[in-house]
Formats: structure tokens, C-alpha cells, sequence
């Protein structure tokens, strides 16, 4: 069994915060954890894996918007007529706004949050079947900090076959969230030669 435990300096840091660590690197270890990784980031959070970058953990996935299109009755509206037009997302429940313009042409509104995040998870295990993280080294910014550097290695097994490891180095931002302090990133860059893109 993999442990996820990481040495840190001789200073105050909060116990929350090293659990958190532990199981978010566990978890991104795990190929079918999705939904629990991303609930490890806020909704506003950033994340920057080498040169890519995602923004948001809720919302909408982007899809393809077919607007504006012709208003298909033979008279427009006098008015903007904000009208709810449901288009596929990531759930039913989801939905976008489209408003009618004075020409009689559709125009979408840009209400929707693009769950990036996600997307960037999914995409990291196209080309893994197996990965182990060790984050060595957690360097807290001082006595109680919610902001840390971090150095680790990561392990791929290809899905094509091979293997491969590099060194990592990372910046993560914490924060506690809800009544009960749920520990999540806002911010979280990960430093690293890319091998996967």
C-alpha cells in the first residue's frame, strides 16, 4: 500500500491540512475518482498542471452553442425576451439563457461556468493506466499558513506500454470551507517537464 504521508520543517501547521494532502494525492492516484478529486478545489479554484490551465470546479461544460440562429416564427418580438432554452450539459438540471433580440435572432447569454477542471482531470489518465504520487517535501509559507510549496515525484505506467517518472514541484493555496471546515484548494500549479502532452 502506497503511503502518502510527506516530512515537513519544524514549524506549526495544521493537522486538517496534512490529512488533506494525503488523501488528495491518493485520490489522484485513483483513475475513477473524478467527482472526489474535483471536490478537493473550490468553485472559483485555479488549477495550472505545467502549461495547462483550468479555472472552476461547478457549473456547465462547454458545448458547442448553435445561436444565433433565425427566430423560427414570422415576426420578432418587440422587446429582448429572456427566454430559458435547455441544451445538453454535464446534467438535466442544467440549463443555459438564450434572449431574443429586435431582428428575431437568438443570442446566447454567457451565464455559464465552464468546469475546466474536470475536463483536465479526465484528460490526464487518456494516456495512464496507473500513477503514484509521493509529495516528499511540504514547505508550509510559515507558522500556520494556509499557502505551501510542495516537491514530489510522480510514476506513470502507459497505457501503450512503459513507464516513466519525473520530479515535481507545486504551489497550493487552502482554504476551509461550509460549517463543518472542509479543507479545499482555491489555487494549486504544479511544475513539471510534461510527458503526457
Amino acid at each position: 500500500m502506497t503511503s502518502y504521508a510527506s516530512s515537513y520543517p519544524t514549524l506549526d501547521f495544521d493537522p486538517a491540512y496534512k490529512q488533506f494532502f494525503e488523501d488528495f494525492y491518493a485520490l489522484s492516484d485513483t483513475p475513477d475518482a473524478h467527482d472526489r478529486y474535483v471536490d478537493c478545489f473550490t468553485k472559483d479554484a485555479t488549477l495550472i498542471m505545467a502549461s495547462r490551465k483550468a479555472v472552476g470546479s461547478e457549473g456547465l461544460l462547454p458545448r458547442p452553442f448553435p445561436f444565433p440562429f433565425p427566430f423560427p416564427f414570422p415576426f420578432p418580438f418587440p422587446f429582448p425576451f429572456p427566454f430559458p432554452f435547455p441544451f445538453p450539459t454535464t446534467s438535466f438540471a442544467d440549463c443555459a439563457l438564450a434572449t431574443c433580440t429586435f431582428d428575431g435572432r437568438w443570442e446566447a447569454n454567457s451565464r455559464e461556468v465552464i468546469v475546466e477542471i474536470l475536463a483536465l482531470r479526465r484528460s490526464l489518465w487518456d494516456k495512464v493506466s496507473n500513477r503514484v504520487h509521493r509529495a516528499e517535501q511540504i514547505f508550509p509559507y510559515g507558522a500556520n499558513a494556509d499557502e505551501v510549496m510542495l516537491y514530489g515525484t510522480v510514476r506513470y505506467t502507459f497505457k501503450a506500454g512503459g513507464e516513466a517518472g519525473v520530479d515535481w514541484a507545486a504551489r497550493a493555496r487552502l482554504v476551509k470551507e461550509g460549517g463543518d471546515g472542509k479543507v479545499r484548494m482555491r489555487f494549486y500549479q504544479v511544475y513539471l517537464v510534461s510527458i503526457l502532452w
